[in-house]
């Protein structure tokens, strides 16, 4: 799931949080920060990350350093990159968003920092600790249908890879139900993976409510039925169901990717 979009917008919220406080810095603070806005402006994040680095070192309660510092560590992180120093990166960026989150300079500047950890522990597979910061998210601010979304994926993640991994180890067809060559198996995957199953429906379902033509919303509530369909181990007619309800959210996906692209190719009328 790419969420980079995530640092442009954060970069063009920053920009009006820093004229609102930059009278408050120290002198020095405030010229360090400066020249990192500009150096992030044109995206030289190495310089950037240099001077607020300084401006942090300066006066570690400015929170808008901070959040500068966070956003231009998580630029520098690649989704994927599984090196050390990759790794550190993010790890550097999640410091200090979290430090803005502890500073609680604004309820602007938290929720930021709070996706901002959410999108970098997701991207690092540390799919729990995400789930805890999206969870946060919408605590924060229950009517943006983003961390829902996202939670939803992240439920969808960790129930698929291991029923796939069952299911490939048991040599089963794509049309095969579990129960049809192990019956156990389909037991211990109801078990383990029900409540998450759920919990994204739960969760795409809250997202869908507040943005009512969310196509990968609905995309993944496909995902979902179809995940609770093979585990509906003994009762026939409660899969079928599934694998009907999927099947309809196949066709709410592409009603709504017509709507959108419909809207976004709109010719206006011209003006009497």
């Amino acid at each position: 799931m790419e969420q980079r979009w995530l640092f442009v917008l954060l970069s063009v919220s920053l920009v009006g949080i820093l004229v609102s406080v930059v009278a408050a810095q120290s002198a020095s603070g405030s010229v360090e920060l400066n020249l990192g806005v500009q150096a992030y402006r044109h995206a030289k994040y190495d310089e950037a990350i240099q001077h607020f680095e300084k401006a942090v070192n300066l006066d570690p309660a400015n929170a808008v350093a901070h959040l500068y510092l966070a956003v231009s560590y998580a630029q520098q992180y690649i989704p994927g990159a599984d090196t050390p120093d990759n790794i550190k990166m993010g790890d550097r960026a999640i410091q200090h968003y979290k430090k803005v989150i502890d500073l609680d300079f604004s309820k602007g500047a938290t929720v930021d920092a709070v996706k901002g950890i959410a999108y970098l522990q997701l991207q690092m597979k540390r799919f729990e600790e995400a789930k805890d910061y999206y969870r946060r998210a919408t605590e924060l601010d229950p009517e943006d249908p983003e961390p829902y979304y996202s939670i939803g994926v992240i439920d969808w993640t960790e129930t698929y890879q291991p029923r796939q991994e069952e299911r490939a180890g048991l040599g089963l067809k794509p049309e095969d139900s579990l129960p049809a060559k192990d019956r156990n198996v389909c037991l211990t995957l109801r078990e383990k993976n029900w409540a998450k199953i759920q919990d994204g429906i739960d969760n795409l379902s809250t997202a869908l409510q507040l943005r009512h033509l969310y196509d990968d919303a609905m995309a993944y509530m496909n995902l979902m039925y179809r995940e609770r369909a093979d585990l509906q181990c003994d009762d026939p007619v409660a899969r079928e169901a599934d694998l009907k309800m999927a099947d309809a959210w196949v066709d709410k996906t592409m009603a709504a990717k017509k709507i959108k692209a419909e809207k976004q190719g709109a010719v206006p009328a011209p003006k009497q």
